[in-house]
């Protein structure tokens, strides 16, 4: 929580070693670190806050207007694209104006993620309920998912004409599919997208650069 960059950032050099030779020179790390001090100069601070305190803060700043901005967006455009209406109450303005004024030790009340809102709703909730272990979206480590998503971007590997050929160093994203995304060992985004995600990642940008006609001339 220390470190003076954004907390998905610490794979940055693998990253670079996905992009072609062309865009290696790209000043990725200037990008971050101008794009983290603009957010992080913007947070406001009370005066008699704790260092601990300064940083969470910080931290709740960067999920507000990164991680949880691009979640909203993807939810929006899913959800529209399928003609549904889906409602995120927990995400009104107002409530997260107020909770992220609330102290951390309250935000984790006993120790616990949600803490506060556990506690919120004990009695109203069953116990099972309130005290159950957070649960994620189901993990994609079913070996059929790796061989598919492998499939597909053999599929793009053999394709000359492929959009997103001209953006990755080709012998890196082979071996990246060869291997089955072992060749990638740190997390691409949030603790759940490794090797197998970050293919279907990369498979997802060829499949919009193609509908959209994107073309990257270096």
């Amino acid at each position: 929580m220390f470190a003076d960059t954004f907390p998905w950032s610490k794979s940055l050099e693998a990253r670079e070693t996905l992009l072609s030779k062309e865009l290696k020179n790209l000043k990725l790390r200037d990008y971050i670190d101008e794009a983290y001090k603009n957010t992080i100069n913007k947070v406001p601070h009370p005066s008699d806050e704790t260092l601990y305190e300064h940083k969470m803060r910080d931290l709740y700043m960067l999920n507000i207007k990164w991680f949880m901005l691009t979640l909203l967006n993807r939810k929006d455009r899913m959800t529209m694209s399928n003609s549904l209406e889906v409602r995120v109450p927990f995400a009104d303005y107002r409530i997260v104006e107020y909770a992220f004024n609330i102290p951390s030790e309250i935000k984790l009340y006993n120790g616990r993620e949600k803490g506060l809102l556990r506690e919120a709703l004990r009695g109203i909730l069953p116990d099972d309920i309130v005290n159950r272990k957070k649960s994620p979206y189901p993990k994609t480590h079913n070996p059929k998912y790796t061989k598919c998503v492998q499939d597909m971007m053999r599929v793009i590997l053999e394709d000359k004409n492929s959009p997103l050929l001209t953006l990755v160093d080709k012998a890196t994203l082979i071996n990246l599919t060869e291997t089955g995304g072992t060749s990638i060992k740190k997390p691409w985004y949030g603790q759940l997208m490794k090797g197998p995600q970050l293919l279907a990642y990369l498979i997802q940008i060829d499949m919009w650069m193609r509908e959209y006609g994107v073309r990257v001339e270096l």
